[in-house]
C-alpha cells in the first residue's frame, strides 16, 4: 500500500488531557501529524479534531480504531483530500514602507486574493485562505519586498458526503438500547461516513 495524505476528523467530549492521550497514539507508531486544529462543533460541548497526517490505509484505520476506544471519543473518521473540503488561512508582515510605495504589490495582493488584516506606521498583515500551494505562493511574491514574518494555521476540513455528525447522533439518541454490543463494521468503507 502507498502512503497518501489523510484527513481524521474526531469527534469528542471537551475534557482535559484528551489531545495527549490521542497524540500518545500517534507518538507511539511513529507519525507525525502534519496539521492539528482543534475547535467547537455543531453540536454543544462537542468538539472537533481535524488531524493531518501521511500513511497508508491500513496504518490510518487500525489508529481510527485506537482513537475510539478513548472513553471521551464519540467517534472517528477518516477521508482522503478528495473527499474532503478544506482550507488553511496564512498570515504575511511585510513592512507598510514597501506597500506604499510599490503599486505593483498592491495588484499582486488583489491578485492572490489577499485582504488587509492590519495596517501600522512599521509593517501591514495580509492574510490569505487557500491550500498549501496557494499560501506558498503568497512566501515567494512577498519575499523580494522584504516578508518580515509568515505564519499559516492549521487545515480545517469538512467531509463532502457527510449528512452532518448532529443528524446521526440525533438518531442514535431515539434507538432504544439494545443487549448487544456492535463491532464498527463500516470503518474502512468511506462512501458510509457516518454510520452508527
Amino acid at each position: 500500500m502507498q502512503k497518501q495524505e489523510f484527513n481524521l476528523t474526531v469527534y469528542t467530549e471537551n475534557q482535559v488531557g484528551l489531545l495527549s492521550r490521542i497524540a500518545i497514539i500517534f507518538s507511539r507508531r511513529k507519525i507525525n501529524i502534519e496539521s492539528l486544529n482543534t475547535s467547537p462543533s455543531e453540536i454543544d460541548s462537542v468538539h472537533r479534531f481535524n488531524i493531518v497526517i501521511t500513511e497508508t490505509e491500513e496504518v490510518v484505520r487500525k489508529v481510527c480504531r485506537q482513537i475510539e476506544k478513548q472513553v471521551d471519543v464519540l467517534k472517528a473518521y477518516y477521508n482522503t483530500n478528495d473527499e474532503v473540503v478544506w482550507q488553511e488561512l496564512a498570515l504575511y508582515k511585510v513592512p507598510t514602507e514597501v506597500i506604499a510605495q510599490e503599486v505593483k504589490v498592491e495588484r499582486l495582493l488583489s491578485q492572490y486574493g489577499a485582504r488587509v488584516v492590519v495596517i501600522r506606521k512599521d509593517y501591514t498583515v495580509f492574510s490569505v485562505t487557500g491550500h498549501h500551494e496557494e499560501t506558498d505562493k503568497m512566501i515567494k511574491v512577498l519575499e523580494p519586498y522584504g516578508l518580515i514574518e509568515f505564519v499559516r494555521s492549521a487545515r480545517v476540513a469538512i467531509i463532502k458526503s457527510s449528512e452532518g455528525f448532529h443528524r446521526k447522533l440525533k438518531q442514535f439518541e431515539y434507538f432504544e438500547p439494545g443487549s448487544e454490543t456492535a463491532e464498527n463494521e463500516y470503518l474502512g468503507q468511506n462512501e458510509k461516513v457516518f454510520s452508527m
